[in-house]
């Protein structure tokens, strides 16, 4: 838990190897969660059908729920702008 009282826990459909080896680059002080199988990602209906170059293909898109002590999602941020998300969060 930070400073602020949240609790970061990130969600990947990437295997175990390729989340250590980003959790080492780029130095994660939260926890990297593998959803190799998609079962998360379909519960918080996350995994869709995206497009890029003009190709289409499933794929996470990028949310944050903000979910309370009780396991109630209090917010969600559907457009995350990773280099001002703690502002997002935050208000």
């Amino acid at each position: 838990m930070n400073a602020k009282g949240f609790e970061i826990i990130g969600v990947s459909v990437d295997g175990e190897k390729a989340h250590q080896k980003f959790i080492k680059k780029y130095d994660l002080k939260f926890t990297l969660l593998s959803d190799e199988d998609h079962q998360m990602v379909e519960a918080y209906g996350v995994w869709v059908e995206k497009s890029m170059y003009g190709k289409t293909y499933m794929g996470t898109a990028r949310t944050t729920f903000l979910i309370d002590e009780q396991g109630v999602i209090t917010d969600i941020i559907l457009k995350v702008d990773t280099k001002n998300h703690t502002t997002q969060i935050l208000g």
